[in-house]
Order: structure tokens, then C-alpha cells, then sequence
């Protein structure tokens, strides 16, 4: 696994399926897309949060930001002050849990992750963050192996079939719902939960 990392000018994150990155059938209308949101000065993308992935031409929280459904991830990045980071060159792997993803979480949880943003927070969101672009291709064929995320944990990667799931410190195991959201300093992968440290490795990157 680090040998692929390496391979990828990474140290050491969001995943899926070569089989959900198939869909090319709408080339003119992805072309459309794009110029009518270049001309109106809009990021060009036609993905969906819950779909499959299109190509971004800004960076990661921009794309979240077009994306719409990561307000919640959104506030906390900019309060644990991790988006210079993802803002910056990278590439970034990111899997990043959706707004309902976040409100599953048991009551008044965020609130109190937000009341202290660059302890728990910023650990929590460095969990779902590897370094390099790992694109869904990638990981079909990685089953039981585990990636490294850049808050120093593993993350264990379970393929079954079409779905691709991941397996936190804690056992919590989530599904990856939409695949290679791509921006300039990385790539975005779409998960139905949020991923929690075992909080063994401290905060460093």
C-alpha cells in the first residue's frame, strides 16, 4: 500500500469502484455543462453529491462548496483552520461525510467538537484526508488492505462487489456513495458516515 502512495507522490485519502467510473455516454452534454458554467463564471462540473464524479477546476473546498451538500464539513474545516490546507498544492484524497452523514451523529456531538475546533475536530477531519489522488480505479483491487491518512491512523478498505466501504479505528464502517468528485489539488470521495480516530496518534500530520 505505501508503495503505491509513493508511486503517487504521496505519503500516505475517499475511495470506490472502477465500475462507478464508467459512465462516459454524455460527452456533448458534459461539454455543455462546462462552458455554460465557465461563462457564467461558476466552477464547471456536473457532479452530483450523490452521484458519479466530473472533473473540477477548483480546488477541493471550492468543489465541496459547488457540491452543496458539505456545508456542514465546510464549517468545520474552516473552524478546525484546515482550509489554507486543502486549499493548498496537495493532492489531496478526501472522503468527505455529507450533511446527513453529520446529523446522524448522536445529539449534540458537532456542538461540542465545535467548542473545541483544533482538538478533537481537526483530528476527526485529518482522519478522512491520505495524501496523493487516489482515483476509484485505485481501489477496486484493494480489499483488506489500509491507507494512511494524514492524522498518522489507518483506515481498512473493504471491497464487496459494486461497494466499497471503510472501515475506521473504532470498527464504524461507512459507505462510499459517490466517486472521483475531481479539483485541482485532489479528489473527492462521497461517504454516508463520519470516520472516528481511535485518538492513539495525537494531532501531528
Amino acid at each position: 500500500m505505501k508503495k503505491y502512495f509513493a508511486a503517487a507522490g504521496a505519503a500516505a485519502l475517499v475511495i470506490s469502484l472502477a465500475a462507478c467510473s464508467d459512465d462516459s455516454d454524455d460527452d456533448s452534454a458534459t461539454t455543455t455543462t462546462a462552458v455554460a458554467a465557465s461563462e457564467s463564471g461558476q466552477p464547471s462540473s456536473t457532479t452530483d453529491p450523490s452521484g458519479t464524479s466530473d472533473t473540477m477546476e477548483g480546488d477541493i473546498v471550492d468543489t465541496a462548496e459547488f457540491a452543496g451538500d458539505f456545508t456542514t464539513l465546510l464549517t468545520a474545516v474552516q473552524a478546525a483552520g484546515l482550509e489554507d490546507t486543502l486549499r493548498g498544492a496537495g493532492p489531496f484524497t478526501v472522503f468527505a461525510p455529507t450533511d446527513e452523514a453529520f446529523s446522524a451523529l448522536p445529539a449534540n456531538t458537532l456542538d461540542d467538537l465545535l467548542a473545541d475546533p483544533e482538538g478533537d475536530l481537526a483530528n476527526i477531519l485529518k482522519y478522512h484526508v491520505v495524501e496523493g489522488r487516489v482515483m476509484a480505479a485505485d481501489v477496486a483491487e484493494m480489499n483488506g488492505e489500509t491507507v494512511t491518512t494524514v492524522l498518522g491512523e489507518d483506515l481498512e478498505i473493504e471491497v464487496d462487489g459494486d461497494t466499497v466501504y471503510l472501515v475506521d479505528s473504532s470498527g464504524n464502517r461507512v459507505t462510499v456513495t459517490a466517486t472521483d468528485v475531481e479539483s485541482s489539488n485532489g479528489v473527492i470521495h462521497v461517504i454516508d458516515g463520519v470516520l472516528i480516530p481511535s485518538g492513539d496518534s495525537g494531532s501531528d500530520e
